[in-house]
């Protein structure tokens, strides 16, 4: 150091040195000239600094690949790969320049690997250059005027950016695919893809190029929206603005967003489309859309023998019997390659047989979303479709359903196990060696014995049995009977009388009458509601009931039963310890206060009630009053929705208009006073209003003297947009004790909810998907009716009169209010 400090030439000579490195690391420009190249370290940079191209090896890869990256993230930040099916070794050894007028990549043996492969009439002035966008242009001709030769826009790799186009080439008869990685550490071109269907214009998501199991639907160019995707019409910076461009040469989309956003459509190894914006403050990618939104609709996710379930992490598993093909790529959640089996099996004079004999045997699988058999037959019994597929060595399955046996032959794929809340399947049987499924032989002396005393106990039992059944009907002559109907009781009206001792001990009363707490003879207590205003004859009555006995849900109700006496309708179900949700959140002085994780269990528990009646009944259940009062909350404060089914059904065509006005007072969707079509966005409306309930622990609406009403929801949303403190709309009894992210989550999502269009409010499945965390939740937009109450809350007066003179009332308040205020949406009147 002393020598360099006296030495001035030495100086010179370390500073020298460190330019060339400094060169060396990066040609500090965003073009590659003919008399230029990349190799080892080096890189180019947008003008703008906002792209980086050079070599990069992904993860943990010891692959290197030509890769272009967002220079300023350093989280998953691959934007573009050149040589996607040909990495390198040596990334020094290596280069990437000009080469005949191409932009070529050499690998270590200076082979050719990768080119741009366009034709140029000159090679002296072809240049390429790496603009702001993301888009890697080559050009040829002078710098004042170049010609665009090839773009890395017209050539995605698995990210579509703003200002990119996915679409058709009309010259080249070509697809522009977004095609996904096969894992997060190689790049190379996976199973999933999205490509431009011309016949209708139209985006699909495919399986192998082959199967499509996601489509956009077809563009609607007069609202910009695909006709499957409406929340395209959201007003905000993050949503994109789409853009259809079709002439001779090519068709194709584009889209854009706001220039302060950071914004990609990536088709990812999920195998789901996905649009993320990043979000600098968390240093994160923020999931603002996605599609499928499930998991498990992606075709053949979990590959051959993997069963999908959207309850378990991973959601891929292999069958009994099964094991993955390759746990490494397991472990990168590649799971195409699917399982093999343990034990193969052996097929001898057409019947599959183990050493000992045996045959084959199947494993019975309940609850599953069966993938397209490749053979049908029909056959009288199970037996019967068992031994067909018996006598086929190349049957791996069969299921039977009123008669048609389905086989499958080869490997099996997109299988699917359905959860509780997603409907109840089919079931499969997975043909096994049978050491995999051979039961043990061990203590069939003690088996015996244990059958044999069984049998006598159950001899002992029966008597027991029927003596208290006649000492039963000796009571119910006395007392009143109740008889089984379907799957339900159906009562009298004086065993219910006695029941609820002459109904003396009042739960509490909602919309459809009043509630009392019963105990039958067995003690089991129940709660008894004396329907009220029911128009309906006996019969559609017992048909309406009918149908909601079958409907099992965790966060439903059970009901048990129902009386129909004459003009007296009662409902029977099940009793809950802790009561209605309402008792608990907003505070009595003998209640507890419910944590926030309680709450947010509680919201979670309530959506995913809901979406088992939008989504998963044969005929779709619209609530039409969501509100705490119909919360209840079993053991451990475990939600249950009731009173459900008792609105007007309504078919899946959602076409009919409810003519009975239902609900509750503030929790009313614009839509029932607007009088359209009541869909079940109706009920997400009323959920969004109940969650900012769930946050303040008050009710939405607090009434001043002079008649003006405080609208909570209107403040919070103000709060959420602007970016204020969460933690300030927390109900004050919690202290602060919530999780922050949760809280935003939940605030987000129920601002989502209560949008005036109901085209803009989430589905009660993708409520779910954001409150699981599965999906993230952009910022939303103010609804227009609580812009009116921030911007004019002065002038809001709640009218009490009777809903007859309620439309008046509001129109003469609209005309005497301040000019720049537009006529009142239908919430104003919803709220009155």
């Amino acid at each position: 150091m002393d020598i360099m400090k006296n030495n001035p030439i030495a100086m010179l000579a370390v500073l020298f040195l460190s330019l060339l490195f400094m060169i060396h690391i990066c040609l500090g420009a965003d073009t590659i000239s003919a008399n230029q190249s990349l190799s080892g370290d080096q890189t180019i940079v947008s003008a703008g600094g906002i792209f980086e191209l050079g070599f990069h090896k992904p993860g943990n890869s010891s692959k290197y690949y030509i890769c272009m990256w967002y220079k300023q993230i350093s989280v998953d930040n691959i934007v573009w790969v050149a040589n996607r099916e040909k990495p390198v070794s040596d990334r020094f050894s290596s280069e990437l320049r000009i080469s005949n007028g191409n932009l070529v990549l050499f690998n270590e043996s200076k082979i050719p690997i990768w080119s741009t492969n366009v034709s140029s009439t000159t090679s002296t002035s072809v240049s390429a250059v790496l603009r702001d966008d993301g888009n890697l242009v080559l050009t040829d001709g002078p710098a004042t005027l170049p010609r665009p030769l090839w773009e890395s826009f017209d050539n995605p790799a698995h990210i579509w950016l703003p200002g990119s186009k996915i679409g058709y080439d009309n010259r080249t008869k070509r697809n522009q695919r977004l095609i996904s990685w096969t894992n997060s550490e190689d790049p190379a071109p996976g199973l999933f893809s999205l490509e431009l269907e011309t016949s209708d214009n139209s985006y699909r998501i495919r399986w192998n190029v082959s199967k499509s199991y996601w489509t956009s639907g077809s563009w609607n160019k007069n609202l910009k929206i695909f006709d499957r995707v409406p929340e395209m019409g959201t007003r905000g910076n993050f949503v994109p603005d789409f853009t259809f461009v079709t002439d001779v040469n090519e068709t194709y989309f584009t889209y854009s967003v706001d220039n302060t956003i950071i914004s990609r459509t990536v088709m990812d190894v999920s195998g789901q489309l996905k649009q993320q914006s990043w979000l600098g403050s968390t240093k994160e990618w923020n999931l603002f859309w996605t599609q499928p939104q499930r998991q498990c609709e992606v075709y053949a996710f979990c590959g051959a023998y993997g069963s999908c379930n959207e309850k378990s992490l991973p959601f891929c598993n292999c069958l009994r019997g099964f094991e993955p093909k390759s746990q490494s790529d397991w472990d990168l959640k590649d799971y195409s390659a699917g399982c093999r089996r343990k034990t193969k099996l052996q097929c001898g004079n057409n019947i599959s047989i183990v050493q000992n004999g045996e045959r084959d045997k199947f494993l019975q699988m309940s609850s599953m979303s069966l993938p397209e058999a490749t053979q049908a037959v029909t056959t009288a019994n199970n037996e019967e479709c068992e031994s067909t597929c018996l006598s086929d060595c190349s049957c791996t399955a069969y299921a039977l359903d009123s008669n048609n046996c389905s086989i499958w032959t080869g490997d099996i794929l997109n299988l699917k196990q359905l959860s509780e809340d997603e409907g109840t399947g089919k079931t499969l049987y997975v043909r096994l060696a049978a050491s995999e499924l051979r039961s043990p032989k061990k203590h069939n002396g003690a088996v015996t014995g244990v059958v044999v005393g069984v049998a006598a106990g159950s001899a002992v039992l029966l008597g027991l049995i029927v003596l208290l059944i006649l000492r039963q009907r000796k009571k119910a002559l006395r007392l009143g009977k109740a008889v089984v109907e379907g799957s339900l009781m159906a009562f009298d009206y004086r065993y219910l009388q006695n029941a609820t001792q002459n109904f003396s001990e009042k739960l509490g009363g909602g919309g459809f009458g009043s509630v009392f707490k019963g105990r039958l003879p067995d003690s089991t207590v129940v709660a008894v509601k004396q329907l009220e205003s029911m128009s309906q004859g006996e019969k559609q009555f017992r048909t309406e009931i009918s149908t909601i006995g079958t409907i099992q849900h965790v966060n439903l109700v059970r009901l048990r039963g129902f009386c129909c006496e004459g003009r007296k309708r009662l409902l029977v179900y099940d009793y809950m310890s802790n009561g209605s949700l309402d008792s608990h959140l907003f505070q009595n002085k003998n209640s507890n206060v419910l944590d926030w994780n309680t709450r947010y269990q509680i919201a979670l528990g309530t959506a995913r009630g809901l979406v088992y009646l939008h989504e998963k009944c044969r005929d779709c259940i619209i609530h039409c009053d969501i509100k705490p009062e119909n919360i209840l909350l079993g053991d451990e404060y475990c939600p249950k929705v009731a009173d459900f089914g008792l609105a007007k059904l309504v078919g899946r065509d959602f076409s009919r208009v409810l003519t009975t006005m239902r609900g509750t007072r503030g929790y009313l969707a614009p839509e029932w006073i607007s009088g359209v079509a009541i869909t079940p966005k109706a009920d997400v409306y009323s959920f969004g209003i109940m969650l900012f309930e769930f946050v303040s622990g008050r009710r939405n609406t607090e009434p001043f003297a002079d008649g003006r009403v405080k609208f909570f929801p209107s403040w919070a949303a103000s709060i959420i947009i602007e970016g204020g403190d969460v933690l300030a709309l927390l109900d004050p009894n919690l202290e602060g004790n919530a999780d922050v992210e949760e809280l935003t989550r939940v605030c987000r999502v129920a601002c989502w909810c209560i949008q005036d269009d109901e085209t803009h409010r989430p589905s009660m499945g993708q409520v779910v998907q954001i409150l699981e965390g599965a999906i993230d939740v952009n910022l939303p937009s103010i609804p227009r009716s609580l812009e009116i109450f921030i911007e004019h809350q002065e002038n809001i007066i709640f009218f009490t009169e009777s809903s007859s003179r309620r439309s008046s009332q509001i129109r003469s308040n609209t005309s005497n209010a301040s000019s720049e205020v537009k006529s009142p949406t239908p919430l104003l009147s919803s709220m009155s």
